[in-house]
């Protein structure tokens, strides 16, 4: 049986919101932190992008998939996952909104549309691989989802700590 903690520290700066404090999660809590951190840790949003790799336009429907996924924890674990707590402390709810309306959501709203415009202007006889790579902004997007990795990298740190297992990214190996 995994022992977690009675409270974990939460510390997450969100660029237009920065969120200190402590989170003493209830059952339905880690529960719900547990799906959520699973649906991170196996995505991209917590693994690097490296420029000959994947697809942009993947990684954002990554990234936009976590909001469906969130909303459906929300809504199957209730009210319990974002119950007031005393001394202001932080609830799941409160946690999980946070990081996808501060977190996700900015990043979405201006890089999705500007890609999908590019998108549209790929000539028929070039492959998707070939024109993405030749977008003049790709760079920049790429920038934005490192940072993104690591704003999610420290909410699912936070997640697997109230749930009180190891972070299962460091468990991984890694080549090279």
């Amino acid at each position: 049986m995994v022992r977690a903690p009675k409270s974990v520290d939460v510390k997450l700066n969100l660029h237009v919101l920065e969120i200190s404090g402590t989170w003493e999660p209830n059952d339905a809590e880690r529960r719900a932190a547990w799906e959520v951190y699973v649906e991170l840790v196996t995505r991209v949003s917590v693994v690097p992008l490296h420029t000959d790799e994947g697809f942009l336009r993947e990684a954002l429907s990554s990234l936009y998939s976590l909001f469906a996924t969130t909303r459906d924890v929300l809504r199957l674990h209730g009210p319990e996952v974002a119950e007031p707590k005393r001394n202001g402390q932080y609830n799941f709810g409160y946690l999980a909104v946070a990081m996808l309306n501060f977190g996700i959501r900015p990043l979405l709203a201006r890089w999705h549309p500007a890609l999908e415009d590019w998108e549209n202007q790929r000539p028929s006889d070039r492959s998707r691989r070939d024109h993405e790579q030749l977008w003049p902004h790709a760079d920049e997007l790429r920038t934005a989802l490192n940072e993104a990795r690591r704003i999610l990298t420290a909410y699912a740190d936070l997640l697997a700590s109230a749930c009180g297992v190891p972070n299962l990214l460091q468990a991984v190996p890694t080549s090279g």
